[in-house]
């Protein structure tokens, strides 16, 4: 366990010392670029109303966990259909899989105040942004590990006269866990980014989007209020990875790669 986590405490330690270093060297004024302990300070300074910001941030983090765990939970769940359609009709493939390919060619800057407008500020917007994020990997790793399969598995399921629900849940779905989870792991990062972008634009009133916004344009004097915004927006991206990892570990022990995590 504590090998595990050298590379990160060694890199760590390396961005303290990149940090601080330049500062040092280059003289970096702290409306520049603020000390690390100064950002670390800011969690504790009173906010509005004398709230600490660590208050303040943590519920308006829980707010956008919520938001990014239901767009990553909806966005999962579409990416997996399409994909068990997909591997079931090619023709279906042909004809829809280039839209959806092309539906990630749209900035996402563009498309989540179109959302925004058409559903409202709620958390239902957000959600859908993060999903819209979310579903492209899993369509695509999937529908990749559902046709990885071993041909001489498939044959001797053919040979047994295995019912095409069989082939599915005993041989393609446990071939395709591996590339579903490789696919969650890039996505649960990537549904915390949607959520944060739903929230931007204006009308949101909680959220890490809302700090971070607020901090940009009413602490660009303080820049240690807004690194810490981004700390906290960086933390829940790294804690609904590890979650996914954890869930990994369970459901496919077999993988070297997953047993050695």
């Amino acid at each position: 366990m504590t090998r595990r986590w050298l590379p990160s405490l060694a890199l760590a330690g390396a961005l303290v010392v990149v940090w601080e270093g330049s500062k040092a060297l280059f003289a970096i004024p702290t409306y520049q670029l603020p000390h690390l302990l100064e950002i670390l300070g800011e969690f504790l300074r009173p906010g509005a109303g004398g709230t600490p910001w660590l208050w303040i941030m943590a519920h308006n983090a829980g707010y956008t966990a919520l938001e990014g765990l239901a767009g990553f939970a909806l966005g999962a769940t579409a990416g997996l259909v399409l994909a068990v359609v997909f591997a079931r009709s090619r023709l279906l493939e042909r004809g829809l899989l280039p839209y959806v390919m092309v539906s990630q060619t749209v900035p996402i800057l563009a498309v989540a105040p179109m959302v925004v407008v058409w559903l409202g500020t709620s958390w239902v917007s957000k959600a859908v942004i993060a999903a819209y994020l979310t579903f492209f990997p899993v369509t695509v790793n999937m529908l990749r590990g559902l046709r990885s399969v071993d041909p001489d598995a498939l044959a001797l399921m053919r040979a047994l006269a295995a019912t095409p629900r069989q082939v599915f849940l005993k041989l393609r779905f446990p071939a395709a866990l591996p590339y579903l989870f490789t696919a969650l792991r890039i996505s649960a990062t990537a549904s915390v980014v949607g959520a944060i972008i739903g929230e931007l634009p204006v009308g949101s009133r909680y959220g890490m989007g809302v700090v971070i916004i607020n901090a940009a344009q009413y602490y660009n004097w303080r820049p240690a209020n807004l690194w810490a915004a981004i700390l906290v927006s960086a933390l829940l991206g790294i804690a609904f990875y590890q979650l996914v990892a954890a869930v990994e570990r369970r459901c496919v022990p077999w993988q070297p790669s997953v047993a050695a995590a």
